[in-house]
């Protein structure tokens, strides 16, 4: 194993860099997206309740088969893969940021509008900010689930170290199979920890501490 490292340690940590740019990429994206819908639906119970039935019935979807659907209309490469990583990056915080805006209180929004401050910018300076701890918490496990599912990706010839876990499976019972699939298998661990901690420092950064306190 040491040595299948070592002669292949310039590739590993291409495929490394890729796919934990692949999924950086794609949750900003899916963060973005979720964000903006949430804001448009979480006051209008109809569509809060549909948001969240999205959320529910999308996750239930195998990310092999929406890949394996995608290849007609997008083909093989990046495409598919950036559009099936947001897809299902996008379902928890989705879920998160309706149930974090939905629990501001009435009084603070009214408070907000008091003062003289218009819809949208209660929406950026007051509800989003207090709704950050929980919308950051859905970017969390969001990003923790899609570092799978990129790796799934390379089914697709997408970038990143999914492609070591399929050339090593293909392989099984030849030389190296078995240290592909471990090393694809350990990366995709190893990065899911190192974004996990880079989200909770972003947390430190950008939660008040009276909110942090609060949550």
């Amino acid at each position: 194993m040491f040595q299948y490292v070592v002669e292949r340690w310039d590739q590993i940590w291409f495929s490394s860099w890729q796919h934990f740019s692949l999924v950086v990429q794609c949750v900003v994206l899916a963060t973005v997206i979720a964000v903006v819908l949430a804001a448009l639906v979480y006051r209008i119970p109809g569509l809060r309740a549909a948001a969240n039935e999205v959320s529910t019935v999308g996750l239930t979807l195998p990310s092999f088969a929406v890949i394996g659907l995608l290849l007609v209309p997008l083909g093989f490469g990046v495409v598919p893969s950036v559009v099936t990583v947001t897809f299902f990056a996008a379902l928890p915080i989705l879920r998160n940021a309706v149930v974090g805006l939905g629990e501001i209180p009435d009084t603070v929004v009214e408070s907000a509008r008091g003062i003289g401050m218009g819809r949208f910018r209660t929406l950026v300076q007051v509800e989003l900010p207090m709704a950050w701890p929980i919308i950051l918490t859905g970017v969390r496990v969001s990003a923790q689930m899609v570092m799978g599912v990129a790796a799934v990706a390379a089914y697709a010839l997408g970038p990143g170290l999914g492609g070591f876990i399929f050339s090593g499976l293909s392989r099984l019972g030849g030389a190296n199979a078995l240290n592909s699939v471990v090393v694809g298998t350990v990366g995709v661990v190893l990065l899911a920890l190192v974004l996990d901690l880079l989200l909770l420092g972003l947390g430190r950064l950008t939660i008040s501490r009276g909110i942090r306190v609060q949550h």
